[in-house]
């Protein structure tokens, strides 16, 4: 019964959820309905005969026996059962707005859609330009981090000793206690990229950061009974520093700088920069940097057989695990990278104002990118926030600096680091 079907779909959903997919039939007539109409499902003709008829106070006489069925067809032969159809479905004439209150409404709207016009035309946007150094570092970032970490196996391979397992545990109480039950720490391991080469007599860092090759030797096989990890971990933060120096070389506006102030700045955000890289294969589940195979997993195990001490490792952690919460888009990651190395302040550090500009302009895309592309609640506060991790990781460089001089003042331990990090951490700068 084609009546029953259009009077059962007329009635109003108080829910207001509709099947989109069910075509919706006007009560009156049975034709598509466009939506509720004066408290009915009806079609677009339907609703303009309801209003038309109300507002004119029509009074129909039906020429037959005033039961007519009203289809889409034959709607306009009979407009007192058409008008009775209507009023037996529930429209009403208490929903028709008056010519003033029609005129307000459109009035309304079109306010409406101006104000979010403007609302829209006020909205930060990225500019052609900023999303172009974005996409720069973007590409920096993959052709210098390879997420596979297929290169660890080139380093001198990890040497863990139960005994010093069994130390870093107890004099990791502390953070055991705050973070997880197993506390793990790569403190330089999150960078494997391209080839690990090993070129007979290695070049000097500051070839290395004005040429346009990434050349440094990993090896010096000399084996300690002692620190089993150091020959590991300082191929592999050699190995990230030639990573870091070959992203630096790609941020825009780098190159221009004298050749002893990009020597300067890398040399002094290295580590820095090793530590938010590190970031990527770090996992809040178990606490540990996980480049690949269990031999590539680092605990803080690991970095004490390296001869660092838990003045480091502890806030390290918790920095990482304070930076993995922010849960940062790969575009803010390498900002934050870029806007790390080019500090004007590091110890130097001769054209600041240079460097300051080339750094305002990185902060500045990455305020925009925040507003324009990271939807609340993550982007409250977030560029604050990952100031902050910028001023924590000086700290934590100052530490790492402390703990290294201390390391290579020893020469059985010295021998084991590679001349790209003794070169590289063996000054003052830090």
């Amino acid at each position: 019964d084609t009546e029953m079907v259009a009077a059962s779909t007329s009635l109003p959903d108080p829910a207001g959820d509709f099947d989109r997919n069910v075509p919706r039939i006007c009560g009156v007539c049975g034709d598509r309905a466009t939506g509720f109409h004066f408290n009915a499902m009806t079609c677009e003709g339907c609703k303009g005969f309801f209003r038309r008829s109300m507002k004119r106070k029509a009074m129909f006489t039906c020429p037959f026996n005033g039961d007519c069925k009203i289809t889409k067809d034959n709607r306009r032969h009979c407009q007192a059962c058409r008008l009775k159809r209507c009023v037996d479905i529930g429209m009403m004439k208490e929903f028709i707005l008056t010519d003033e209150e029609v005129q307000r409404k459109r009035e309304m709207i079109l306010k409406r859609k101006e104000e979010e016009a403007l609302k829209e035309s006020l909205k930060p946007k990225l500019s052609e330009e900023q999303q172009k150094v974005i996409d720069t570092l973007l590409e920096a970032h993959h052709k210098t981090y390879d997420p596979t970490y297929a290169d660890f196996t080139k380093f001198r391979p990890p040497v863990r000793s139960s005994a010093g397992s069994r130390g870093a545990a107890r004099s990791s109480s502390i953070l055991t206690q705050e973070l997880s039950s197993e506390d793990s720490t790569d403190l330089f391991g999150s960078d494997a990229f391209a080839a690990f080469p090993e070129p007979e007599e290695p070049p000097m860092f500051s070839n290395l950061v004005l040429s346009e090759e990434n050349d440094e030797s990993s090896s010096m096989n000399i084996d300690l009974s002692h620190l089993s990890m150091l020959p590991h971990l300082a191929d592999l933060v050699s190995y990230s520093i030639q990573k870091v120096i070959g992203f630096a070389k790609m941020i825009p506006g780098f190159r221009d700088l004298a050749a002893e102030d990009q020597i300067a700045l890398l040399k002094s955000s290295a580590i820095e920069v090793i530590m938010l890289r590190s970031n990527q294969s770090f996992t809040l589940e178990d606490m540990t940097w996980t480049c690949g195979s269990n031999d590539f997993k680092y605990r803080v195990s690991d970095v004490t057989q390296a001869g660092h001490s838990m003045d480091l490792l502890e806030p390290l952690v918790k920095f990482q695990v304070g930076l993995k919460k922010l849960n940062l888009h790969e575009e803010e990651h390498v900002l934050l990278m870029a806007i790390c190395i080019l500090s004007p302040d590091r110890p130097g550090v001769q054209d600041t104002s240079l460097v300051e500009s080339l750094q305002d302009r990185l902060s500045d895309i990455l305020q925009t990118y925040i507003r324009c592309r990271h939807p609340p609640p993550g982007s409250r506060l977030l560029y604050a926030k990952m100031i902050q991790k910028l001023a924590d990781l000086r700290s934590l460089n100052e530490e790492h600096s402390k703990q290294y001089r201390c390391l290579s003042f020893q020469p059985e331990h010295s021998m084991q680091l590679t001349p790209l990090v003794l070169e590289v951490f063996g000054n003052e700068i830090s």
